[in-house]
């Protein structure tokens, strides 16, 4: 009986150490993974993306309303994820905008946009997130990124003037020309000649405040890491309480909706 006993005590020592042994490696285990882990993201420091923490870049702007200019400065928040300052300077075309010329003018005349009542334009300031969301990790490899921005929409308004025919003061049976801001209740296709030079009421710029945001997804290709070329594709939404007064004959929408593509330019540095 005794003996058995001590062979039941010893089995089940045996098995208490198993269990402690097996306790003791599978904290070692996880204490090597984490270790381990811990070097994998220690080494991501060594990442070119991650070193080169700033990057500016300007672009030239293609969109369904006009083009315009582009510029971002960014700084790196995580590894694939960077904060990002938004400016946009681009024109505004009004989709009802039709080109037309005086045919019995002068060659010298220039065409206009019957019934515009100004030039528009938007000059965007706002703030906003990278995200990479497909990366080979090699060098000349594609990256994809995806944008998103929203912030201040200032549209600028400038009047058109036009050059119109007026009874002459000096001779009542010829015509002169003037240059006047356009007005549809007193100037019609039969009167105007053409369209003034464009500075012409440059002082009489008026600002109209809103908001924009703006959803877009890049592709960018090159071997230099220190050195921003992308291709970028989205969509813009401005909102301007007050609808941006372009046309004199067509409604003018608060809501604009813009496709457009952007080639980038820049830098990026530690």
């Amino acid at each position: 009986m005794n003996k058995l006993l001590l062979l039941r005590n010893f089995v089940f020592d045996l098995m208490s150490y198993r269990f402690y042994i097996s306790i003791v490696a599978c904290f070692s285990l996880f204490f090597c993974l984490k270790a381990d882990a811990q070097m994998i993201s220690g080494s991501e420091l060594d990442n070119p993306d991650i070193q080169l923490r700033n990057e500016s870049y300007f672009g030239i702007n293609i969109n369904s309303h006009g083009w315009g200019i582009s510029y971002r400065r960014g700084k790196h928040k995580t590894g694939t994820l960077k904060r990002m300052l938004d400016f946009d300077l681009v024109g505004y075309r009004h989709p009802k905008e039709v080109k037309i010329s005086n045919r019995s003018g002068s060659n010298n005349s220039r065409s206009y946009y019957y019934g515009k009542l100004n030039n528009a334009s938007f000059l965007r300031a706002g703030y906003g997130y990278q995200k990479v969301i497909f990366d080979e990790e090699l060098p000349g490899a594609l990256q994809i990124r995806l944008n998103y921005h929203t912030g201040a929409s200032l549209g600028i308004l400038k009047p058109v003037y036009l050059e119109i025919y007026k009874p002459s003061q000096i001779f009542p049976d010829r015509y002169e020309l003037v240059t006047e801001k356009y007005n549809p209740e007193k100037h019609f296709v039969e009167n105007i000649y053409g369209k003034a030079p464009y500075l012409k009421g440059i002082n009489e710029l008026s600002i109209n405040p809103g908001v924009y945001g703006k959803f877009g997804v890049s592709f960018e290709y090159g071997p230099d890491q220190e050195v921003v070329r992308a291709i970028e594709a989205g969509v813009v939404v401005d909102f301007h309480p007050k609808a941006m007064q372009v046309m004199a004959f067509n409604s003018n929408n608060p809501l604009t909706f813009s496709f457009y593509v952007t080639v980038n330019w820049g830098k990026r540095w530690l």
